[in-house]
């Protein structure tokens, strides 16, 4: 919005002559009259009144030699008749705006074309407290959480398509839950067989050393590092007797009648041939293949 001054009341040049001289229009003589000069034309206060006078654009009468005049962009006004087209005030000695050809005082010239808040669609007042965000300006009391309804003022928020929410209101209704403390999660966080947790509650279930970034299994839906699921978990291969982790060369496993063995390790006791998707013959703990076991 721009706000002007105008030019100040304005009177047209007048004096009194001496030596002969003539009204332009009615050729008076004006010696010892009062007149004014226009267009540098010389005319008595009469002819000035009846054919030179500006109109004001208020009362649309005549603006006589004798008034003050005030005028803005070709448009002129008596001095009294230069008032807000709203309030009615005065605006001789006061700043003002000219909104859709009417002028207006700074009050009302913002409420007619000011920025309207998103919320109240009331203006916007000049020097108030406001929220401005992505172009778009709301009063301070105005911008509100939509779920809690209370004004966010310096605060924190966050969006959800077209509403804002306060951080809270936002967790509570968006943000996931950790499967393991059910609080919930604003940043980061661990995916895990379609669960999040915090990556500082996804832990050893033994030693609970953080597994984020390492090597870990599950078992029994609990989670481990190798060395505890090693020592505390994993069945001994009946052929090396170490650990059958699921790791590294030991990913293929043989179970038969509840014992277990690495893929690698799954051979004939006697010719060591591997017997893994082969027929085999079970004596005791060892292995055979149907050729060593008719020789035993």
């Amino acid at each position: 919005m721009t706000f002007y001054r105008h030019s100040g009341p304005r009177s047209y040049l007048s004096a009194t002559m001496t030596d002969r001289f003539d009204c332009f229009y009615c050729r008076d003589n004006l010696h010892g009259k009062k007149y004014v000069k226009k267009d540098e034309k010389h005319v008595c206060v009469r002819c000035f009144d009846k054919l030179c006078a500006n109109t004001c654009a208020e009362c649309r009468r005549p603006i006589g030699a004798d008034s003050k005049e005030l005028h803005h962009k070709n448009r002129h006004w008596h001095e009294d008749c230069f008032r807000c087209a709203k309030c009615y005030k005065p605006l001789a000695n006061e700043p003002f705006s000219a909104v859709d050809n009417k002028i207006m005082c700074g009050k009302c010239g913002a409420r007619e074309e000011g920025t309207r808040c998103q919320a109240c669609y009331k203006v916007v007042m000049p020097g108030t407290q406001n929220v401005e965000y992505k172009h778009k300006v709301w009063h301070e009391e105005c911008f509100t959480c939509f779920t809690c309804q209370q004004p966010i003022r310096s605060q924190s928020f966050l969006t959800k398509g077209e509403d804002i929410y306060c951080v809270p209101c936002h967790e509570k209704k968006f943000a996931k839950h950790c499967f393991c403390c059910k609080e919930p999660i604003t940043s980061g966080g661990i995916n895990y067989q379609d669960k999040p947790w915090h990556s500082e509650c996804f832990v050893c279930h033994t030693c609970r050393k953080g597994l984020a970034g390492t090597r870990f299994t599950s078992h029994e839906e609990k989670v481990y590092c190798v060395d505890c699921f090693k020592t505390s978990v994993a069945k001994k291969c009946c052929g090396c007797q170490n650990p059958i982790t699921g790791f590294g060369r030991g990913t293929n496993v043989v179970n038969y009648e509840g014992n277990s063995w690495h893929e690698y390790c799954f051979n004939c006791k006697r010719c060591s041939l591997s017997l893994a998707n082969k027929r085999f013959v079970l004596n005791g703990e060892d292995i055979y293949c149907s050729d060593c076991a008719k020789k035993l």
